[in-house]
């Protein structure tokens, strides 16, 4: 991944889409004005920060990458399997709508989706010039989000899987993922028991999200999948980490757009 800085904020690309112009980005946590426990940049108010502080670290990450601020199109999280299609963005007095994965054939839509350990996954289909997001916590990665994104790029716009290319921003790791007896049984569904998608440690099950993701995105049949290798829960001063911060913590921001930068 490439690292930017624009006036404080910081934020991370990924070369194959930076090679095709694609304006995208995931902010690390500096350059807001928000104050502890969300120093600096949330992007949530669920968390208890507040409208005022949200709506101007929005405004700084549009502005950081040359994007208006009134483009933002973003949905109420839930852990679903639902796919968004939206032709414009979100007012800031209309009601998100609740999905987990959003898609745009408008260049001048910004989708943008909030985490803090869940796996955000960006897709960008070139022939169709299509951009989309995802947000895949474990309840989203055993419904898979993922598969339905790609599924509704497929039916609705008529996409093959060879021209979809799919980046995994940070997430949380392995390591740091140790989940009950209930997700082991629904993750290991998903998967032929010779599938690797995480480890046993002293009886304890450690779930590899990213990994797992990249799993259902290959199943359908996408072959360009690239990963940031960046744990959240490992990196708490640069990252958002429920986990890592017992939940005390903000929200960070991936920004996916289909628009071009002006070379």
């Amino acid at each position: 991944m490439t690292l930017h800085h624009k006036n404080g904020v910081v934020y991370f690309t990924f070369p194959v889409l930076d090679d095709l112009g694609i304006i995208h980005a995931f902010f690390m946590r500096y350059g807001g004005v928000s104050s502890e426990p969300w120093k600096s940049l949330n992007l949530a108010t669920s968390v208890g920060d507040s409208r005022v502080n949200v709506i101007e670290n929005r405004r700084r990450i549009t502005e950081s990458l040359g994007l208006e601020q009134d483009s933002i199109y973003d949905v109420w999280q839930v852990h679903s399997n639902k796919v968004m299609v939206t032709t414009h963005p979100r007012d800031l007095e209309t009601s998100h709508k609740k999905a987990d994965a959003i898609i745009t054939d408008n260049p001048q839509v910004s989708l943008m989706m909030l985490f803090a350990d869940c796996v955000p996954i960006i897709f960008y289909a070139k022939n169709r010039n299509l951009a989309a997001i995802a947000h895949a916590g474990w309840q989203g990665t055993v419904k898979d989000i993922v598969g339905n994104t790609i599924d509704e790029l497929r039916q609705r716009f008529l996409c093959d899987p060879d021209e979809i290319v799919a980046c995994i921003g940070p997430a949380i790791c392995t390591n740091h993922y140790p989940v009950g007896i209930d997700v082991i049984k629904s993750i290991k569904e998903l998967f032929d028991a010779e599938t690797d998608v995480g480890y046993y440690k002293d009886e304890q099950f450690y779930l590899d999200l990213p990994h797992a993701n990249e799993l259902l995105i290959r199943q359908k049949g996408v072959n360009q999948v690239y990963q940031s290798g960046i744990c959240t829960a490992e990196n708490t001063s640069d990252w958002f980490s429920h986990r890592g911060e017992a939940g005390n913590t903000g929200r960070f921001a991936a920004v996916m757009t289909c628009k071009r930068k002006i070379l």
